[in-house]
């Protein structure tokens, strides 16, 4: 995908965002978590990640019922393995995780953001 394409399709994305991610987005925008900024859908090399803080190099990835194929799991591992050569560090939440604690979730950003 071109470079221009993928500008384009991580904005499609951001319109798009799954109702996990809206959640999730309400909580990390306007650096109320850590006082840190955090942006979504941002491409990283072949990748389009769902949120990121560039100043402390995390990335987080909300996993939706499609990513419990093995197909999609193999997926997953060779993304995260691309972007933690980049120097990324990553963190995986699934759907259900955002939907029933939140909190916790929140939690363990903050911890990863340390």
């Amino acid at each position: 995908m071109r470079e221009g394409q993928k500008l384009e399709t991580a904005k499609q994305l951001r319109v798009d965002s799954t109702p996990a991610e809206k959640r999730l987005w309400e909580q990390l925008r306007n650096r109320q978590l850590e006082k840190q900024k955090f942006r979504r859908q941002v491409p990283i090399g072949p990748y389009i990640v769902d949120f990121i803080c560039l100043e402390r190099k995390l990335i987080i990835e909300i996993d939706g019922w499609t990513h419990s194929t093995e197909a999609e799991v193999s997926n997953d591992k060779r993304r995260t393995i691309y972007l933690e050569s980049q120097g990324y560090k990553v963190v995986r939440f699934h759907n259900a995780e955002i939907k029933e604690g939140m909190d916790e979730v929140l939690t363990l950003i903050a911890e990863a953001l340390k």
